[in-house]
């Protein structure tokens, strides 16, 4: 970690108060995180009155805690949102303007940059991950030799050795998990920068559900074991640290319901839909195991969990047969879009969090919060003023969660990106999409179909949640104010107040000239 972010953190670790809510740092409580992998809002029961399974155990955890339903990632895809939220920073000011990462990814994080573990490091925490890390690590190369796998040219890497520009490099003291998606080689567990197994075979599975591509595979990694291998060690740590008087963040990332659609033998036909439904009950079971193992320890009555999911529900999870439509299920709820995409059912998330004796039980909000706001919620509720370089995106959300008062909205606005790169923004009511398309893989997606389309979208979401009714042409006003204040934001290198940083990578994108007339 920076040295002089470090610095400036503990010197200005007084300058943010939390003033009669009894959150101050004396008493930090744990904080789990618990991601979720392509779960859309719709296929939470909680959130989709008319979905076609029940999710019991999220469900509980709504009735337990805070459920908000304007809950946005700051991305479609998966790296770019764990991005955010590891570091409090909208993904396009990153080096990675569009898409996700895999397996074989180099690292994603500035080496220098602050990052939300290493902020609980800073107060004084226990810091860990388990599960999906998809952000791009430097495995050690053999040699100039290289090998051919998932149609790609990839290098021969010595797995023995350590990798770095991982987990343990930026903040968490134990690691253990996957370097990306379960869809993805190579299929190896890496436990605190080491691999647990060398690989002894390849792997792949042409399979539409279960899909997984070509890749080494280690004698310890089974696919359909990897989520509850996941959640045992995260009850694991969990269990070992209520045992110490040190606070722990504990971030959970799971690798479903995400492909490959693999749900245990007991739970196939559970939803009675397919076997994308059975997953998704799956993954409900799993995150009740886990909440159950902090409400069953009175020694993590102080304990703060949030559950989400990196973005929308993706198009595989209807395969080519179109079965959920079929059982009148809407993993995007009533929603346009899906992953990939930069309508709401691309980045509109289920988001609960919980904490017993703090958040008041059953309680819900309208507020409109991002992933990229962990950073500065982490912030206040340590006590901590982040420097001008860090968490540039990030507003906190603890005056929702304390039920604290407040005059105006958290976010002035809030920035999505698409799988493609395409911008949207959003204020109050508005929202403005930046491109004439969905910007990912829904409908309009190619040129041909966008031929004849107005340049750019403008949505009233109070009126038109389906987004379904283009005002771009209607509202000129409007629109240039939503385009002047994205272009600010772009070039401030921030959406928060403070001195102006720069992005990584190009300092004007292609999409700001796409924004001039």
């Amino acid at each position: 970690m920076n040295r002089f972010i470090v610095e400036k953190i503990r010197l200005g670790g007084l300058v943010l108060a939390v003033v009669g809510c009894g959150l101050l740092a004396e008493d930090p409580p744990n904080v789990i995180i618990v991601l979720a992998d392509d779960l859309g809002i719709g296929d939470v029961s909680f959130y989709n009155e008319n979905a076609a399974w029940e999710t019991p155990h999220i469900d509980r955890l709504a009735a337990k805690g805070m459920s908000f339903s304007d809950a946005h990632t700051s991305a479609s895809i998966c790296t770019p949102t764990r991005y955010g939220i590891m570091t409090g920073r909208y993904n396009w000011r990153s080096t990675r303007k569009s898409g996700g990462g895999d397996g074989y990814s180099p690292p994603l994080i500035e080496g220098d940059r602050l990052t939300l573990p290493e902020l609980f490091k800073s107060k004084g925490y226990h810091t860990g991950i388990v599960g999906k890390w998809h952000l791009g690590w430097n495995w050690q190369i053999e040699g100039s030799k290289q090998v051919a796998f998932d149609d790609k040219i990839r290098p021969e890497i010595d797995f023995s050795k350590t990798i770095s520009g991982g987990p343990r490099d930026h903040g968490f003291d134990y690691s253990y998990g996957t370097a990306a998606s379960l869809s993805s080689p190579p299929f190896i567990y890496v436990e605190n920068s080491m691999p647990t197994a060398l690989p002894n075979g390849i792997s792949v599975n042409y399979d539409e559900k279960a899909f997984w591509r070509k890749g080494p595979i280690a004698p310890d990694f089974k696919h359909v074991e990897t989520l509850p291998n996941i959640v045992d060690r995260s009850i694991g740590y969990i269990q070992e640290r209520a045992a110490s008087d040190q606070p722990f963040f504990l971030y959970c990332a799971f690798t479903a319901p995400h492909a490959p659609v693999i749900p245990p033998t007991e739970y196939i036909g559970k939803s009675n839909t397919n076997a994308y439904g059975d997953f998704v009950l799956y993954v409900d079971d799993m995150v009740g195991r886990i909440w159950e193992a902090v409400e069953s320890d009175d020694r993590l009555e102080n304990t703060l969990l949030f559950f989400t999911s990196d973005n929308g529900q993706s198009p595989r999870a209807d395969f080519e047969l179109d079965e959920l439509p079929l059982a009148n299920h809407n993993g995007s709820y009533i929603y346009r879009g899906r992953k990939f995409d930069i309508y709401e059912g691309g980045h509109r998330v289920p988001f609960i969090a919980a904490w017993p004796g703090k958040i008041r039980a059953g309680s819900r909000s309208k507020e409109t919060i991002c992933t990229v706001d962990f950073m500065a919620t982490a912030a206040e509720l340590l006590d901590v003023d982040l420097p001008d370089e860090a968490g540039e995106d990030s507003y906190s959300v603890l005056p929702v969660l304390t039920r604290q008062q407040y005059s105006k909205p958290l976010r002035e606005a809030t920035v999505m990106h698409s799988s493609e790169g395409r911008f949207a923004i959003r204020k109050g009511d508005w929202k403005l999409i930046l491109w004439p398309g969905s910007g990912g893989w829904g409908f309009p997606a190619t040129e041909e179909e966008m031929n004849g389309l107005p340049r750019f979208q403008l949505y009233n979401l109070k009126n038109d949640p389906a987004e379904s009714k283009n005002l771009y042409e209607s509202q000129p006003k409007r629109v240039s104010e939503l385009k002047n204040l994205l272009k600010s934001y772009v070039l401030e290198g921030r959406s928060t107040p403070g001195a102006r940083q720069a992005n990584d990578g190009s300092e004007r994108w292609a999409e700001l000239d796409w924004m001039d007339d």
